[in-house]
């Protein structure tokens, strides 16, 4: 297979996990324990968005928080298995 058609897997300092929350949410912050403690390791940038000050991320998330986002996609929601977050951190 050429090199240019070989996916490459992102630097970890070039990945983003996000955290889709909202205040006063205690699976939130248990979601939020685990990502930045994996994110602190692995060197991933972390951030956190309140669903509550964006209207669209609340009509699309509210029932489902907290989501994890990996570069921009949905990767779990509800509650964070650390297992696969780093499984898929690491691909």
């Amino acid at each position: 297979m050429s090199p240019l058609l070989r996916r490459r897997t992102p630097k970890p300092e070039d990945r983003t996990v996000t955290l889709l929350a909202k205040p006063g949410c205690h699976l939130c912050d248990e979601a939020r324990e685990v990502l930045q403690r994996v994110a602190g390791e692995l060197g991933v940038a972390f951030e956190e968005k309140d669903i509550t000050e964006d209207e669209e991320l609340f009509r699309r998330y509210w029932e489902q928080i907290p989501v994890t986002l990996i570069d921009g996609r949905q990767h779990d929601f509800w509650r964070v298995d650390e297992a696969r977050l780093r499984a898929a951190l690491a691909h």
